[in-house]
């Protein structure tokens, strides 16, 4: 195991908490764009959509193309308690899956949840690390049941919890999976994909449902005690294909959020395959040496946070400090619905 170079709270900033966006930019591209230069390690202010001024033919831009699912449910127990329910992954079983209710103490196993008239769930087990396994049923179809009910699962610091369904969405998102967003593309319109499309540039695509894992600080003391959580990918075979043919001729592999990282250098670590699909818990933190990224768009990370560790591994952590310290005197506005950095 490599011996970190930095502890965890070293990746700690003060952030005042007006700067935490309480809702997406409108439009999506105008949020600002921070770009920093690894080699000259200059910083400047741009808006999103200039982002296409640093783009060049031979670029390869990949993106998660998962998607959010409705994952917070509102329903009654049996005695008319109101009970939260929030999906965190779908298991092998049909319409069972791994939850998180609350308040859910008291919930014991074969404990009834009522959603809707057309459906309820059934508690089925209890994981020991506080979370449950439910068993959804309906005379319906479940999934379309879900979907009618179920709220975007916002994080906790969005106050507003009643953004419009698909300003949590990418305007790419296409495979349901993921609990979060992957938030650096939440920043693409569709006009400026086209945009960048025709100006030569090509785009890849890969799937990691994004989990709540994602988002959490860590909390031990010693980075290498941290225990990543698992999350799903998928990286089809014409993703791959591009890859190696654009790492040949040395086009740069951009990658369009920290998922879209993690999963490349997960497939890095990997014997060669022609598709790869699997779980994965890697963990990048500095010191690290990355196999196939070139530059990276990115939002402003929560303090001590996995996230925040991957982009200082990346950007180089002296460099990246500065530029949250720089964005916190600019005012930018942080996390999910945040402002976003390019780095190259």
């Amino acid at each position: 195991m490599k011996k970190p170079l930095y502890e965890v709270n070293d990746f700690d900033y003060y952030l005042p908490e007006e700067y935490i966006a309480q809702k997406p930019a409108n439009p999506r591209d105008s949020s600002r764009l921070m770009v920093l230069n690894r080699k000259k390690q200059n910083i400047e202010h741009k808006i999103f959509r200039d982002i296409i001024d640093y783009l060049k033919p031979g670029d390869l831009m990949v993106i998660n193309n998962t998607k959010v699912i409705p994952a917070r449910l509102y329903g009654q127990k049996t005695t008319g308690a109101k009970v939260e329910v929030l999906l965190l992954e779908k298991t092998h079983e049909d319409n069972t899956w791994k939850a998180l209710v609350r308040p859910g103490s008291k919930l014991k196993k074969g404990a009834e949840i009522r959603f809707s008239d057309d459906l309820y769930a059934k508690i089925i087990e209890h994981n020991s690390d506080g979370s449950r396994i439910i068993n959804f049923i309906s005379d319906k179809d479940v999934w379309e049941e879900i979907e009618k009910i179920g709220n975007m699962p916002l994080p906790p610091y969005i106050k507003n919890q009643d953004v419009p369904k698909d300003r949590y969405q990418t305007e790419y998102a296409k495979i349901q999976g993921a609990v979060a967003a992957p938030t650096a593309g939440l920043h693409f319109t569709k006009e400026l994909l086209e945009k960048i499309k025709n100006k030569g540039i090509e785009f890849a695509e890969v799937t990691l449902h994004v989990g709540l894992g994602t988002f959490r600080p860590v909390k031990v003391e010693r980075i290498e005690e941290h225990e990543m959580h698992e999350e799903y990918y998928e990286v089809p075979e014409n993703t791959v294909k591009k890859i190696k043919e654009y790492k040949k001729n040395n086009g740069r592999i951009i990658s369009v959020g920290t998922t879209v990282v993690r999963t490349l250098e997960t497939i890095a670590l990997l014997p060669e395959q022609k598709a790869y699909m699997g779980t994965t818990d890697i963990f990048i933190y500095p010191p690290y040496e990355f196999k196939l990224i070139d530059a990276l768009i990115t939002n402003f990370h929560l303090p001590k946070s996995t996230l925040l560790m991957l982009v200082s591994s990346f950007g180089g952590y002296d460099f990246i400090m500065k530029a949250y310290k720089t964005a916190v005197e600019e005012k930018y506005r942080f996390f999910s619905f945040g402002d976003s950095m390019f780095i190259y």
